[in-house]
Protein backbone atom coordinates (compact mmCIF):
# COMPACT_ATOMS: atom_id res chain seq x y z
CA UNK A 1 0.00 0.00 0.00
CA UNK A 2 1.66 2.96 -0.92
CA UNK A 3 0.45 6.45 0.26
CA UNK A 4 0.39 9.51 -2.57
CA UNK A 5 -0.25 12.88 -1.72
CA UNK A 6 -3.31 14.89 -3.26
CA UNK A 7 -2.49 18.36 -3.85
CA UNK A 8 -4.57 19.89 -1.33
CA UNK A 9 -2.64 18.36 1.45
CA UNK A 10 0.42 19.37 -0.16
CA UNK A 11 -0.92 23.10 0.44
CA UNK A 12 -2.48 22.18 3.43
CA UNK A 13 1.90 21.28 4.41
CA UNK A 14 2.75 24.76 3.36
CA UNK A 15 0.27 26.74 4.80
CA UNK A 16 0.66 24.99 8.19
CA UNK A 17 4.38 25.92 7.69
CA UNK A 18 3.89 29.30 7.20
CA UNK A 19 1.38 29.25 9.65
CA UNK A 20 4.21 28.34 11.89
CA UNK A 21 7.03 30.33 10.89
CA UNK A 22 4.46 33.74 11.58
CA UNK A 23 3.34 32.73 15.06
CA UNK A 24 7.51 32.28 15.83
CA UNK A 25 8.02 35.30 14.09
CA UNK A 26 5.48 36.66 15.97
CA UNK A 27 6.33 34.90 19.40
CA UNK A 28 9.99 36.29 19.19
CA UNK A 29 9.16 39.93 18.71
CA UNK A 30 6.48 39.91 22.04
CA UNK A 31 9.46 37.89 23.87
CA UNK A 32 12.31 40.42 22.80
CA UNK A 33 10.19 43.38 23.61
CA UNK A 34 9.19 41.99 27.24
CA UNK A 35 12.53 41.76 27.66
CA UNK A 36 13.98 45.21 26.62
CA UNK A 37 11.30 46.18 29.06
CA UNK A 38 11.94 44.23 31.90
CA UNK A 39 15.84 44.93 31.02
CA UNK A 40 14.86 48.91 30.95
CA UNK A 41 12.12 49.40 32.98
CA UNK A 42 11.69 53.03 32.13
CA UNK A 43 13.29 55.41 29.38
CA UNK A 44 14.97 58.46 31.50
CA UNK A 45 13.26 61.55 30.89
CA UNK A 46 15.11 63.68 28.48
CA UNK A 47 17.27 65.40 30.90
CA UNK A 48 17.72 69.76 29.78
CA UNK A 49 21.36 70.40 30.55
CA UNK A 50 21.99 73.25 33.22
CA UNK A 51 21.66 76.31 31.65
CA UNK A 52 24.43 77.63 34.02
CA UNK A 53 28.80 78.62 33.43
CA UNK A 54 29.31 75.88 36.34
CA UNK A 55 27.65 73.10 34.14
CA UNK A 56 29.04 73.84 31.13
CA UNK A 57 32.73 74.28 32.62
CA UNK A 58 32.11 70.73 34.37
CA UNK A 59 30.93 69.74 30.74
CA UNK A 60 34.59 70.67 29.26
CA UNK A 61 36.52 69.73 32.22
CA UNK A 62 35.00 66.00 31.73
CA UNK A 63 36.94 65.04 29.32
CA UNK A 64 40.03 66.36 30.63
CA UNK A 65 43.28 64.79 32.73
CA UNK A 66 42.36 65.19 36.71
CA UNK A 67 45.13 67.86 36.96
CA UNK A 68 43.87 69.95 33.90
CA UNK A 69 40.16 69.80 34.99
CA UNK A 70 41.49 71.38 37.83
CA UNK A 71 43.32 74.30 36.63
CA UNK A 72 40.28 75.11 34.16
CA UNK A 73 37.74 75.01 37.32
CA UNK A 74 40.16 77.13 39.83
CA UNK A 75 40.33 79.56 36.44
CA UNK A 76 36.53 79.29 36.75
CA UNK A 77 36.36 79.74 40.54
CA UNK A 78 38.18 83.27 40.08
CA UNK A 79 35.42 84.45 37.69
CA UNK A 80 32.46 82.31 38.39
CA UNK A 81 30.22 85.60 39.91
CA UNK A 82 31.15 87.61 36.31
CA UNK A 83 30.25 83.91 34.76
CA UNK A 84 27.18 83.46 36.32
CA UNK A 85 25.67 86.99 36.26
CA UNK A 86 26.60 87.04 32.44
CA UNK A 87 25.03 83.50 31.77
CA UNK A 88 21.89 84.72 33.96
CA UNK A 89 21.08 87.72 31.83
CA UNK A 90 21.63 85.76 28.93
CA UNK A 91 18.92 83.40 30.05
CA UNK A 92 16.48 85.75 30.90
CA UNK A 93 16.87 87.68 27.63
CA UNK A 94 15.64 84.20 25.95
CA UNK A 95 12.93 83.55 28.69
CA UNK A 96 11.99 87.22 26.79
CA UNK A 97 12.28 85.74 23.75
CA UNK A 98 9.71 82.94 24.62
CA UNK A 99 7.50 85.04 26.14
CA UNK A 100 7.29 87.25 23.32
CA UNK A 101 6.70 84.32 20.86
CA UNK A 102 4.01 83.05 23.18
CA UNK A 103 2.13 86.02 23.70
CA UNK A 104 -1.42 86.30 22.13
CA UNK A 105 -1.78 88.00 19.92
CA UNK A 106 1.87 87.88 18.64
CA UNK A 107 3.72 91.38 18.42
CA UNK A 108 6.73 91.42 16.11
CA UNK A 109 8.67 94.67 17.47
CA UNK A 110 8.67 93.09 21.10
CA UNK A 111 10.03 89.90 20.00
CA UNK A 112 12.74 92.12 17.94
CA UNK A 113 13.33 93.87 21.39
CA UNK A 114 13.85 90.28 22.99
CA UNK A 115 16.12 89.06 20.42
CA UNK A 116 17.91 92.44 20.54
CA UNK A 117 18.80 91.71 24.56
CA UNK A 118 19.89 88.31 23.50
CA UNK A 119 22.19 89.85 21.18
CA UNK A 120 23.56 92.39 23.56
CA UNK A 121 23.34 89.49 26.58
CA UNK A 122 25.39 87.30 24.35
CA UNK A 123 28.76 88.58 23.87
CA UNK A 124 29.21 89.34 27.45
CA UNK A 125 28.27 85.87 28.34
CA UNK A 126 30.93 84.53 25.68
CA UNK A 127 33.59 87.17 26.73
CA UNK A 128 34.13 86.00 30.69
CA UNK A 129 33.92 82.30 29.42
CA UNK A 130 37.12 82.78 27.08
CA UNK A 131 38.58 84.73 29.44
CA UNK A 132 38.18 81.48 31.96
CA UNK A 133 39.38 79.11 28.88
CA UNK A 134 42.04 81.03 27.95
CA UNK A 135 43.09 81.30 31.74
CA UNK A 136 42.58 77.31 32.33
CA UNK A 137 44.46 76.13 28.66
CA UNK A 138 47.68 78.75 29.24
CA UNK A 139 48.39 76.25 33.29
CA UNK A 140 47.53 72.97 31.40
CA UNK A 141 49.14 70.34 29.70
CA UNK A 142 49.97 69.95 25.73
CA UNK A 143 47.46 66.61 26.30
CA UNK A 144 44.92 68.20 28.27
CA UNK A 145 44.19 71.31 25.89
CA UNK A 146 44.86 68.57 23.10
CA UNK A 147 41.57 67.18 24.44
CA UNK A 148 40.03 70.38 25.16
CA UNK A 149 40.62 71.34 21.45
CA UNK A 150 38.47 68.15 20.56
CA UNK A 151 35.46 68.88 22.63
CA UNK A 152 32.63 67.96 21.90
CA UNK A 153 33.93 64.19 21.29
CA UNK A 154 30.60 62.87 20.03
CA UNK A 155 29.01 65.61 18.11
CA UNK A 156 27.18 63.60 15.17
CA UNK A 157 28.77 64.37 11.82
CA UNK A 158 25.54 65.95 9.47
CA UNK A 159 25.03 65.85 6.32
CA UNK A 160 25.32 68.63 3.77
CA UNK A 161 22.53 70.59 3.03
Amino acid sequence: MTMTMTMPDRSSRWLLIGSLALNLFFIGTLASLAARAYMMPGQPAAAERPRTAAARIERLAAPLPAADAEKLRAAFRTRESAAEGARAALNKAYERAQGALRTEPFDAASLRAALAEVRAARPAYDQVMQDILVTGASAMSPEGRNRLADWPASRPATAAR
